[in-house]
């Protein structure tokens, strides 16, 4: 009795094959090439969703990162992925919004969610394209 329970729970599971598409590049050249117009894109999408969701936000850096979009501390500064920029729009606005949001609730609670979906209604469609996209 006690090796067929064993049997059931200790068998190896199937993995499960998740398909994300790689699309960028990851070069140091790539980075420096794009960072600019990274920065040209964001910071005046920054500022409008800021001003609409009625937070402040301190420093704003553009990095290669390899498994984020976006990131911010909870001094009030933000990270963004330079390949946001090579992103359709509406993507990139999400992304936005997500972290200016988590500077009012800096977690991922009810409340956080509710704040995206003030501004962005279709934040779950948004989110889920992202998904399949790695940074």
């Amino acid at each position: 009795m006690f090796s067929s329970w064993v049997n059931r729970h200790l068998k190896p599971k199937p993995r499960r094959t998740v398909t994300r598409r790689r699309i960028f590049s990851h070069s140091r050249l790539h980075y420096l090439a794009h960072k600019e117009e990274a920065r040209r894109s964001i910071l005046p999408r920054l500022a409008h969703f800021a001003a609409l969701i009625n937070v402040e936000y301190k420093r704003v850096f553009i990095k290669n990162q390899r498994s984020r979009w976006g990131s911010c501390s909870e001094k009030g500064n933000l990270n963004f992925n330079y390949r946001l920029a090579l992103l359709p729009e509406e993507l990139m606005d999400y992304v936005i919004v997500h972290e200016l949001c988590h500077l009012a609730e800096f977690n991922h609670s009810p409340k956080f969610w509710q704040k995206v979906g003030i501004v962005m209604p279709n934040y779950k469609e948004l989110r889920l394209k992202l998904k399949k996209i790695n940074p």
